[in-house]
């Protein structure tokens, strides 16, 4: 018989990730805790960090790429229009 996946929720996988951040503990002291795989800890600590930058980028900022799309989609709406 096949083993379902287990589904996470945001909230859950928050507690661990930030268990596994603070490095009181090791990931498989925190896994054996939880009943995860470490590398599941692992990779939601991964995505954390990468995540990191995102939270403090101005929301009202918006890159160089952005804005040049933005630009040309103006443009181009304008000729059609």
């Amino acid at each position: 018989m096949a083993k379902k996946r287990q589904s996470f929720s945001k909230d859950f996988k928050a507690k661990v990730t930030l268990e596994a951040l603070r490095e009181e503990s090791t990931i498989q002291e925190i896994a054996v805790k939880y009943g995860i795989h470490p590398n599941q800890i692992s990779q939601w600590k991964a995505q954390a960090i990468a995540g990191l930058a995102d939270i403090f980028e101005r929301p009202n900022k918006k890159s160089e790429e952005t804005r040049k799309q933005e630009e040309e989609k103006d443009s181009l709406l304008k000729t059609i229009g």
